[in-house]
Order: structure tokens, then C-alpha cells, then sequence
């Protein structure tokens, strides 16, 4: 799943907007179960037997198989997507099944991407689905998209958003994104090479990738798992109108939704004027300033020897080592584990300054969260506040419980 990224200004609504030609001809025919199958959307002027011979005929790549990608997949084989590929790597784990509907109970532990493909050959028998059971790399990506006609992204990282972006531009096909945080939705289509000129891509909805850690992941700060069915259906519906060439697309547009609120915005998006042309696929973990495989850990947050691992740091609380250690996590997570002997002072008070002159200057600090990346992030502040003897747990309570007592909960 995706964090949702900083909301950019509003431009102008476009006013001579035309619709896109249909992206897929259509299949030479439909057999008498496929008509008694889809028999709902045939009888639906705008589809009708062309647009669903259209679908017959399409190739859809889709990037995940998580929280976005599983209402996204579910619905396109449904729908009728001839083909669909699924680029994943993961494995089903039990904390996915709060939100990625496609996995069930007996799948833990399995490929995601098989997994996925088992309930949508399920679903529909009609589909054939490629695997891509990899980690989506700039080598061979634009080769990928290639053989697609349409890239559904449903990613949760930035630096994979900006690698499908750009590899989206350079295999000239439009994609459809999604993003998701908490409450919070967003949902466009991107098309640099779109044929009437209105051709846009990610980078000019946001040019520069945020500062590592300062948008939370899902793992980090949770998301509402039917947002993920709210947004993913929203980049189904996008994939389908663009096969079948009816309706208006997000092309040019941002549509936000506020679960709370039960509120959906559309703003509108421009070509930015300064983009350099993309002309080649770059290095997108130094583009988005991460390093290490926590995938957001803040470049020069901390040192070697700034670090400490779950054994060291049992060791040194068994043997009554004086030593102050802080949970910078959020008061509900505290709630559902925490180290003994912890106080809690939320990252966010670290930051501010205002919790600072509360951490103890008698005995050295350990930070703690839930993975290690905001604790990277609090102990940084801790050294430019001159605390330079400032640790922070390694892989945080997460591997804490994996270490020292698997009988933890885990969330």
C-alpha cells in the first residue's frame, strides 16, 4: 500500500478536454459463455459487444498485489481483462488480510503473486494471468511494460511510483496510480504520449520525491483497510474506460477522497514547464535519498556504532546498565506492545523540540518504534541537540519480539 503524498496547488480546469480514443481494438469474438457471462455489461450502450471484446483483448499490467492491487485485479478479471500481469515479490502474511482482499487465511506464508492469481482464475476462468514474481527494477522495466498496453500501479514506495512513472513514459503507455494513508485517498492517470496532447506524468504532479520518512508508510501509520476496495475500484473503473475509450479519465486530474469525511475533491494538474524530458531510467533509491533495506531510513540520520541490535540491548537492560530508553511511536501503538521499562514520547514531540529537554542527560538514550525508521529519525534530532551518545534499536520492537520473546504481539 501507498502513503499519500503532499496535495499540490490547484490549476485551472481544463475546458477543451475531448475524450481519449479507445486504447485496445477489439477480440475478433466473444464465445456464447463469454456473452452469457458478461451479459450485464453488454447490455450497456457505452460497452456493448465492442467494448467487451476490447477488454477481451487487453493486456493490463498491474504493479502489487496488496492493498490497492487486490480490488484492482479482482475487478479487472471480473470485468474481463484477457490478460493480466502481476508484478509481485512478497509473501501473503497475516497483517496483509486486514485490507488485501485477493489473500485468504491458507494462503500465509505463500507467494502473493501466486496467491493472486489463484482467486482470479477463480473468479473468472477466461483470464490468462502472467507472473512476475520480482522486485520491479529499472533493468528490463521499460521492456516489461512493452508488452502491456496499460500499467496499473498500486505500489507503496516512491521510489518504485518514480520508476513506473518513468518507465511508463519511455515504454510510451499510460498508467493508472493510487495512493493511500490512514483515511486518505488519491487516484489519477498518467499519460506523457497521451494522443490529443494532453500528455502528463507523475513528476508533474510532483516533481521532487519527499524527504525519507517524512510521508509514513501503512506499515507505519496504518491505513483503513476498505479505503484500499474505495481507491482500488477507482483504478479498475480508470483501466476499463481507458481500454473501452468511454467516459472522462483522470488524465489531468487528482481526485482525493476523505473516508471521514465521505468527501471526494478533484483537483486539476498541468504540464510542468520545467520538467527536463525523461530520456532514460535513473538510480530511484538516491533519487528518493534511501538507503539500507528499510527502504526510508534518513541518508546521515546516524553513524556506525549509532545503532544498537536487540541482543546488545537485552543484554545491557538485563545487567542493569544504566540506560533511558524512549518509545517514540504513537500512544495507540503503545497500547498494543511496548519494551518494559520504555517511556513514551511520541516522534512527533522529538521534532517539535518541546520534548527534548525532557530526555534524561545522566545515562545514554535508546530509541525505539516500530521498524527503526522514525527512531532514525528522532535520534538525528537527539545528535544535532548534542546527545551524541543517542543509540537507536535496530529493526525496532518488530525485531525486538522477533529476538528476545516471540511470544510479543506483532502488528
Amino acid at each position: 500500500m501507498a502513503p499519500t503524498d503532499t496535495s499540490p496547488m490547484p490549476s485551472p480546469r481544463t475546458t477543451t478536454e475531448r475524450p481519449l480514443p479507445p486504447l485496445v481494438e477489439p477480440a475478433a469474438e466473444l464465445t456464447r459463455a463469454e456473452v452469457a457471462r458478461y451479459s450485464r455489461h453488454l447490455i450497456i450502450p457505452d460497452i456493448g459487444m465492442t467494448g467487451q471484446r476490447r477488454l477481451k483483448n487487453a493486456r493490463v499490467l498491474v504493479i502489487g498485489a496488496g492493498g490497492l492491487g487486490s480490488p484492482a485485479l479482482l475487478y479487472l478479471a471480473a470485468a474481463g481483462v484477457g490478460t493480466i500481469g502481476i508484478v509481485e515479490f512478497d509473501e501473503v502474511e497475516e497483517s496483509n488480510l486486514q485490507r488485501q482482499v485477493i489473500h485468504g487465511q491458507s494462503d500465509i506464508g505463500r507467494s502473493k503473486a501466486a496467491s493472486a492469481r489463484d482467486s482470479i482464475v477463480e473468479i473468472n476462468p477466461f483470464v490468462t494471468v502472467e507472473l512476475h514474481e520480482h522486485r520491479l527494477e529499472a533493468d528490463g522495466a521499460v521492456a516489461l511494460f512493452e508488452h502491456y498496453d496499460l500499467i496499473v500501479d498500486g505500489t507503496d514506495n516512491f521510489a518504485t511510483r518514480y520508476l513506473v512513472n518513468d518507465a511508463a513514459v519511455l515504454a510510451r503507455k499510460p498508467y493508472v496510480w493510487g495512493s493511500i494513508y490512514r483515511f486518505e485517498g488519491q487516484a489519477s492517470v498518467f499519460w506523457e504520449h497521451a494522443p490529443d496532447g494532453r500528455g502528463l506524468n507523475y513528476r508533474d504532479l510532483y516533481p521532487q520525491a519527499p524527504p525519507p520518512g517524512t510521508v509514513p508508510s501503512c506499515a507505519e501509520g496504518g491505513v483503513l483497510g476498505i479505503l484500499c476496495a474505495s481507491v482500488g475500484s477507482i483504478m479498475g473503473t480508470e483501466a476499463v474506460k481507458l481500454i473501452t475509450g468511454v467516459g472522462r479519465t483522470l488524465l489531468g486530474r487528482l481526485m482525493m477522497y476523505d473516508a471521514l469525511a465521505m468527501e471526494y475533491r478533484t483537483i486539476h494538474i498541468r504540464k510542468d514547464p520545467e520538467a527536463a524530458p525523461i530520456t532514460e531510467l535513473v538510480d530511484y533509491d538516491a533519487f528518493c535519498g534511501i538507503v539500507g533495506d528499510e527502504g526510508a531510513t534518513p541518508v546521515g540520520a546516524h553513524g556506525a556504532g549509532s545503532d544498537i541490535d536487540a541482543a546488545e540491548l537485552r543484554r545491557l537492560l538485563d545487567a542493569g546498565e544504566p540506560v533511558a530508553l524512549v518509545d517514540v511511536r504513537e500512544p495507540v501503538e503503545w497500547d498494543i506492545v511496548h519494551i518494559d521499562g520504555a517511556t513514551l514520547i511520541p516522534l512527533g514531540e522529538l521534532l517539535s523540540g518541546e520534548a527534548l529537554a525532557a530526555l534524561p542527560q545522566d545515562r545514554p538514550t535508546v530509541l525505539y518504534c516500530k521498524t527503526g525508521i522514525r527512531s532514525a529519525q528522532a535520534l538525528a534530532v537527539l545528535h544535532r541537540a548534542g546527545l551524541a551518545d543517542a543509540r537507536h534499536l535496530r529493526g525496532g520492537i518488530v525485531e525486538w519480539a522477533r529476538a528476545t520473546d516471540p511470544s510479543l504481539p506483532v502488528y
